[in-house]
């Protein structure tokens, strides 16, 4: 149940970066004011990674595809899955939780677009290169 509700999950978090980056774009290149609506697609996007990362790392600890002894390394499904993708995520989360928290508090409304932009995005690539895709032939579906 853990495993379908972390990939399902994953729809909302990349819908919810993508709109964040998209709307934080067109704003900061349009030269808009920033107004509390403004942050409410880069809100969500923070707590969905958020719960997304608890659910992640209660399977880390759990699933049979993350070991902690043998030839991890030479396994390329297991290196994946201990090391590959917790490492990416964790380091995306920490982006875009940090982007969020310097968007904030930026002087103006120019300087906080374009921080949600670029963490977010930066965020959002990493994201991408670390989810076991299905063509990835890590054992993983779309759901």
């Amino acid at each position: 149940m853990l495993v379908h509700a972390h990939s399902g999950l994953r729809w909302l978090v990349l819908l919810f970066l993508l709109l964040a980056i998209f709307s934080s774009l067109a704003k900061w290149q349009g030269n808009k004011a920033y107004t509390a609506t403004d942050k409410r697609f880069s809100l969500f996007a923070l707590i969905f990674t958020h719960i997304q990362l608890i659910l992640g790392l209660i399977l880390y600890f759990i699933s049979p595809k993350v070991q902690f002894s043998g030839d991890v390394m030479g396994n390329s499904i297991l290196r994946f899955y201990t090391v590959e993708h917790i490492s990416l995520m964790l380091i995306a989360i920490v982006l875009i939780t940090v982007g969020y928290s310097r968007a904030k508090r930026a002087a103006s409304d120019q300087k906080k677009f374009k921080t949600t932009f670029w963490f977010y995005l930066i965020g959002l690539v990493l994201i991408l290169a670390s989810i076991p895709w299905p063509f990835r032939n890590l054992g993983a579906g779309w759901f």
